[in-house]
């Protein structure tokens, strides 16, 4: 079992930049691997973007790619997002997420089996 905290949500306008912290505790989080997920009022949850469990590989939505960085830090058991050049159709609440599966599916929610609480971030044109 493990948890996931995330942070760093807010009020930002077009243009600005914030950053997403998920903090896990519990198992081993060197293991799992971590996605970023995204759903905005009357809209299905959205993958944003991934990262595998050693930070070697990421994967990401088209449209956050160019703008978002994911990273993670094992030594701090805690990965992040970078949102860069945010746009009002950012807004949304964002979720971590933790895989643990042999295989590695990073754009699917059904194959995470952790999740957070989720943190607003809302971006004002």
């Amino acid at each position: 079992q493990v948890q996931l905290v995330e942070s760093g949500g807010g009020l930002v306008q077009a243009g600005g930049s914030l950053r997403l912290s998920c903090a896990a505790s519990g198992r081993t989080f060197s293991s799992y691997a971590m996605g970023w997920f995204r759903q905005a009022p009357g809209k299905e949850r959205e993958f944003v973007a991934a990262i595998a469990w050693s930070g070697t590989r990421t994967y990401y939505a088209d449209s956050v790619r160019g703008r978002f960085t994911i990273s993670r830090d094992n030594a701090k058991n805690t990965v992040y997002l970078q949102m860069n050049s945010l746009k009002p159709e950012d807004t949304a609440v964002y979720y971590c997420a933790a895989q643990d599966r042999t295989t590695w599916t990073p754009a699917r929610w059904y194959a995470y089996d952790y999740w957070g609480q989720g943190t607003q971030v809302t971006v004002s044109s």
